[in-house]
């Protein structure tokens, strides 16, 4: 399935403020914690706590928000399907990064292990 130029568009101007609130609601509503959250955002991206509130304080879109981040050399083994899309086949580089961590927030909220959603050994 391809995304469309307006959909990554559309994924490139959205706030990373807007949607973290979402992230939140959705990890806590399934027994995990904001800290759990943070864990595996900084994984991802390397942006601490202090780096999450300046950047949601700055309200930057996610193209400034990955533009930005150190991504995980790893991040590349996140696959699977998130929002009707195959992450590992989607071709804008930046939508495939909002993917990442749309991928990891679901993991988490469904109890994945967290050594599993990081990716380690």
């Amino acid at each position: 399935m391809k995304t469309t130029p307006e959909h990554n568009e559309r994924i490139a101007k959205l706030t990373f403020a807007s949607v973290y609130p979402h992230y939140i609601t959705k990890v806590e509503k399934k027994g995990r914690t904001i800290e759990e959250l943070h864990t595996v955002i900084e994984w991802l991206t390397g942006f601490d706590e202090n780096k999450l509130k300046e950047l949601i304080d700055e309200k930057v879109t996610f193209k400034t928000f990955f533009q930005r981040a150190k991504l995980n050399p790893n991040a590349h083994l996140i696959t699977g399907v998130i929002c009707g899309y195959r992450i590992e086949e989607i071709e804008n580089t930046l939508t495939q990064q909002v993917r990442y961590l749309d991928k990891l927030v679901d993991e988490l909220a469904k109890g994945r292990k967290m050594e599993k959603i990081l990716r380690a050994g």
